[in-house]
Formats: structure tokens, sequence, C-alpha cells
């Protein structure tokens, strides 16, 4: 299990490296727009650290699932509203060592609706970084299908994977790589019994989506 190291050095009273953590929610659907208010919904997430968002999505391959984006901009979603969980003093770089640690243990072929899913991704992140976890409202469905599996509607338990992301190397300007989805192709056979996989590819909006490589042991 990664934990967050928050820095002690000498910038850390300066607040050179100091920067907000911040849950940005968005609706998967438009009904949120009424079940919101009883406290129900159908929701994802992302934690906003040093201007870059970060989430969790699925796709067919052992590598990582976690992906960046501008904030409020995921692609393929409905912002909702943003939530600031904290302020942590970490360098930018030491984050983003922190971050790739964190995406070896969120392989996009390990994503699960009721148990692994980007809000519990956010929830896990937030807790490392400041001690929180994220409101219960965002992930409530989640937990109640975990309860009881026929709370959920056939088709978000389990569903086929129409797209699969291909990916090609790319180097950030400050010299770190990522991994970043082109054009997806169409999945040739697909297991019916595959659970529901919320696949995030940069044709799905404007926002650009650039999956983070994991750190290699």
């Amino acid at each position: 299990m990664v934990s967050a190291q928050i820095s002690s050095s000498s910038s850390e009273h300066d607040g050179i490296n100091e920067t907000q953590v911040v849950l940005n929610v968005y609706d998967l659907t438009p009904v949120n727009s009424y079940t919101y208010w009883f406290g129900f919904g159908i929701f994802h997430s992302g934690i906003e650290v040093h201007g870059k968002e970060y989430g969790f999505g699925a796709h067919d391959f052992p590598v990582s699932g976690v992906f960046e984006v501008e904030p409020r901009s995921c692609p393929g979603f409905i912002y909702r509203a943003s939530i600031l969980l904290g302020r942590i003093n970490m360098p930018p770089s030491e984050f983003r060592t922190f971050i790739e640690c964190s995406a070896s243990e969120y392989h996009g072929d390990t994503y699960n609706l009721i148990s692994k899913n980007c809000n519990h991704f956010t929830d896990d992140i937030a807790w490392r970084l400041t001690g929180k976890h994220i409101p219960g409202w965002v992930n409530r469905l989640a937990r109640l299908g975990a309860l009881c599996g026929c709370l959920l509607p056939e088709s978000l338990q389990a569903t086929t994977v129409k797209q699969l992301p291909e990916y090609h190397d790319c180097t950030e300007e400050d010299g770190s790589e990522s991994l970043s989805t082109a054009t997806p192709r169409e999945s040739t056979e697909m297991d019916d019994n595959d659970q529901e996989k919320l696949l995030v590819t940069s044709s799905a909006g404007t926002g650009e989506v650039a999956f983070v490589r994991e750190a290699t042991k």
C-alpha cells in the first residue's frame, strides 16, 4: 500500500509546494439532476492536485488505468461540482512519484463497478494525501450494490465493452512519461459476463486523456 509522504523541506514553510486537493464530481446521467437531492446518483469523480485531475478508468490490459486530464473537463461526463478536501505541501515531482506508484495498484483490467471503481480510487488517494474520505453520496450506489446486487439494474452490473484503447508513449513537458490513448478500435469478441467497465478515451469528448505510467518495480 502506497502512502503519501508529505514534504518537510524548507519550502513547506514558504508555500511554494503547497497545493489544494480537490474532488471534482461528474454526472454519468442527466437523471442525477433529480436523484441528487435525495443523496443518490451515478457519479464519476477525479482528484485534482497541482493543476491536473486524476481518475481511474477501465481497459482490458494489466497496466495502469489511472489517467490525467485538465481539471473539470473529463470527456464523456457532465461536470457537477468541486469539493475542497484539504491542502498539502508536496513538490510536483514528489506527487508524480506518488501517483505513479499508486497507478500500479489500479490496472485497467481490475476495474469493477461495485468493488473498485473511479470513486474508490479518488477516496483512496484523498485518504492517503489528506487523511479525509470523499463524501459518502459520491459512491453510495456502489456501496448499495455491494450489499445487494439486485438493487442495481442489470445493465449496470454486467455489460459488454465495445471499445478498446490503443496506446503509444508520450513525454510530458517536465520529462515524465505517460500513456496516451489513440483512436479506439472495435472489439472483435467479448464475454457477455464482463463487468461494467467505464472506458475513458480521448474520443469521448474534447479533453485530452493521458494514462499515467505506473512506477517500475
